[in-house]
């Protein structure tokens, strides 16, 4: 077999001919992430929309959206529009509601603060006809989307071994809304690296987990994580999350190992390291028969990766795409494995036996 990695998959076809964008909240990932990457793609912003509305207007002014809506009510009677939903989770049912019965939506994750609450954000959605995804844009990454189709065509072989490890330190202070929230680390930052791989390998039989806080960050519930998905013999799945590394550059970390029977790839995720200004992604890949290479890549995951699924929400809506790839139903099964891990964690594991 010849492999030329150059034609490895790394982007999403753009809609023909793209809706205008109204956004719902003006907070950080909305100018770290989405604004940047809509720009770059060419989508129209047509308004904004925050409950602080001095925040939306410092939003409006620094990338040029034309309107600013002072009432929620006011922005979902636009017409002919996909609607951005970058709002934390106890905000999401409200809107969703005030959305128009099958309107377009694209919702920030986590969909919801645990599994029964996205249980409701589901049914909101079916019972209101929305077409309805969540923002899970780790999946539309260039080099996660290289991965995958690396795994289509077989170039790795079966996948047998996914190690994804952080050793990181995150800016927490960036997110003050974490500290009103039961659960962080998993729910919020985890999920991503949960929702990949399920989308990669399928559901798994079950989740071995540990979410543990650290003294130095007092007000938030969980920083760290140890998480095995259980797919029986066929692979081993291991994610070791420590986003609290206190030691400067030297030891960190945010690499992901995708092995396979004929081959493996090594995907450092740049922005982790230093965000949100972030370093360049990079792909590695050892293939069966041939020396290591590493992949050009065509950009990163902030912003790169948040194309596509605003891409594929339009072009499924235009029946462009077949799939809607992130849709409310899909990211279900991601909200179960991640109820299953905070289960887990609260078990305590398995008491150690009795010693005569």
């Amino acid at each position: 077999m010849t492999f030329d990695i150059r034609t490895l998959r790394q982007g999403w076809d753009k809609p023909a001919n793209p809706a205008p964008i109204v956004i719902i909240g003006a907070g950080g990932i909305v100018n770290d992430a989405h604004l940047p990457a809509y720009r770059k793609a060419g989508f129209r912003v047509a308004g904004v929309y925050d409950l602080d509305v001095e925040k939306a207007r410092d939003t409006a002014a620094r990338w040029n959206i034309p309107v600013v809506f002072e009432r929620l009510d006011d922005a979902v009677r636009e017409p002919n529009v996909v609607f951005d939903l970058a709002s934390p989770p106890s905000a999401m049912l409200p809107v969703l509601e005030a959305l128009p019965d099958g309107a377009a939506v694209l919702i920030q994750k986590p969909m919801g603060h645990d599994l029964a609450h996205a249980q409701a954000i589901v049914r909101c959605c079916e019972r209101k006809r929305l077409v309805a995804a969540v923002n899970h844009q780790l999946r539309f990454a260039p080099s996660m989307l290289a991965v995958r189709d690396a795994i289509r065509r077989g170039w790795l072989g079966r996948i047998s071994d996914i190690d994804v490890h952080l050793n990181i330190a995150d800016p927490w202070h960036l997110f003050p809304f974490l500290e009103t929230l039961d659960r962080v680390e998993i729910l919020v930052h985890s999920i991503h690296y949960v929702d990949l791989i399920r989308s990669l390998l399928g559901e798994p039989q079950g989740v071995y987990a540990l979410t543990v806080p650290d003294a130095r960050f007092p007000k938030l519930t969980s920083t760290r994580s140890s998480i095995v998905l259980n797919y029986g013999d066929s692979a081993r799945v291991s994610l070791s999350l420590n986003h609290n590394y206190a030691h400067g550059e030297h030891g960190q970390s945010a690499m992901f190992k995708f092995e396979g029977t004929d081959g493996v790839m090594w995907v450092q995720i740049g922005v982790v390291l230093d965000y949100p200004k972030g370093k360049p992604d990079k792909v590695e890949i050892k293939l069966r028969g041939e020396d290591w290479a590493e992949l050009p890549l065509s950009g990163t995951w902030f912003p790169d990766a948040f194309i596509g699924p605003m891409s594929n929400l339009q072009r499924f809506v235009a029946g462009e795409d077949r799939e809607l790839v992130t849709s409310v139903r899909d990211v279900l099964k991601t909200m179960a494995v991640v109820e299953a891990a905070y289960q887990s964690s609260a078990s305590g594991g398995t008491p150690l036996p009795r010693l005569d």
